[in-house]
């Protein structure tokens, strides 16, 4: 694998704006759709508790420039710490971005994130806690990680078993992108607004002086609009994957959707059987373990600290070294051919899948300690 490097230091990727009662927090690495590294992870979290400390401070919009909120976080970062360092660099990196979605998701005070584009991974971790979510006609929502060898994380298990039905599972394990109609119509966002309509809502939000939801709500009411689901959206056969992601285990989901298929063809069936037979098998059996387990937490806390503790044995590579040749794969060499080991389904045992969920056994390692005094109740639409 082949790394390159540079060394030339990027602007401002995280800037801050606003007045005495509403700020702003904007992603600024247009050019890397917005994905999160460390230093960028740190700036936010920085800026956030700043705000939340300052009694002036009624509400916090976060958005981004570029045609991305945030396509996640920076694997290619966490890839080539590790390889040129240790497995802890990136161990050290996720323990802050996790860190960050709690205080994202316990926030003291209205959060108001402006989905305008492409988010995916990390970038929902960031959005998809936050008090109002608002997305456009450009926005596109993915939870992709089990094509590249790694599992729907950031709390997905969370936010994702929250969904309809078992509209979660279908769209962590199939990493189907979700256009800003289906994103409102399933709960992933709260209001509709027309990309060419944001600009006023923010002029309109800078105006507020209280941290009064309801009156932050009738606000954002006034530019909202009705979206509508597209007669072929898989969000209006949720009968149907209702009765295929129900299923105990990947192979029954799998089996459901090869019956359904030859009942009718449908494309989306298609599309999701393609996804999961390639994708990490894995990635795959671990992901539907934690969002039974999230469904049933209903404690992003818990979700949070699950998600590093699964991640560390990914980057670890003692179980398996599926994360780094997924990576290799889809980011690096980009053949899109990994070698998944084990490479079926069948082969992935009740034991392999436990040992992610059992505690790191290495000196080098530290569980994570989220921060104290936060509400784990959250008090979002």
């Amino acid at each position: 694998m082949a790394l390159s490097f540079t060394f030339d230091r990027e602007a401002s990727q995280v800037l801050s704006t606003g007045n005495s009662c509403v700020k702003e927090v904007i992603l600024n690495r247009p050019r890397k759709l917005n994905s999160l590294n460390h230093e960028m992870i740190s700036q936010i979290t920085k800026i956030l508790k700043s705000y939340e400390n300052d009694s002036a401070v009624k509400l916090v919009i976060l958005k981004a420039n570029g045609k991305a909120f945030c396509a996640g976080g920076d694997v290619v970062s966490v890839i080539t710490s590790s390889l040129a360092g240790h497995w802890t660099y990136p161990a050290s990196f996720y323990k802050k971005q996790l860190t960050l979605d709690y205080i994202i998701a316990t926030y003291k005070k209205p959060l108001v994130s402006l989905i305008n584009g492409l988010v995916m991974g990390g970038g929902a971790g960031l959005s998809m806690n936050t008090t109002f979510r608002i997305i456009t006609e450009k926005t596109v929502f993915a939870m992709p990680e089990a094509s590249i060898g790694l599992f729907p994380d950031v709390g997905a298990s969370y936010f994702l078993s929250k969904l309809p039905g078992y509209f979660g599972e279908y769209v962590g394990l199939t990493g189907v992108r979700l256009d800003g109609a289906e994103m409102v119509a399933c709960g992933l966002a709260t209001h509709f607004v027309h990309s060419k309509n944001l600009n006023s809502l923010e002029k309109a939000l800078q105006a507020v002086t209280n941290s009064d939801i309801a009156a932050i709500a009738s606000v954002i009411e006034k530019f909202a609009e009705n979206a509508y689901v597209k007669e072929d959206s898989p969000f209006r056969r949720l009968e149907t994957i209702n009765k295929c992601f129900s299923r105990g285990t990947i192979e029954e989901i799998i089996l459901s959707l090869e019956t359904e298929r030859e009942n009718g063809a449908e494309k989306w069936i298609i599309d999701a059987l393609s996804v999961m037979h390639s994708s990490c098998p894995t990635s795959l059996k671990i992901f539907l373990r934690s969002i039974r387990e999230g469904r049933q937490e209903h404690n992003i806390r818990k979700c949070l600290a699950k998600d590093y503790n699964i991640s560390c044995h990914f980057f670890r590579r003692t179980i398996s070294n599926d994360f780094y040749e997924g990576s290799r794969a889809k980011l690096f060499d980009k053949d899109n051919k990994p070698m998944w080991e084990p490479a079926k389904l069948e082969l992935v045992s009740e034991d392999i899948v436990d040992q992610y969920f059992k505690t790191v056994d290495d000196e080098d390692w530290e569980c994570m300690v989220l921060p104290a005094g936060r509400s784990t109740i959250l008090s979002k639409l």
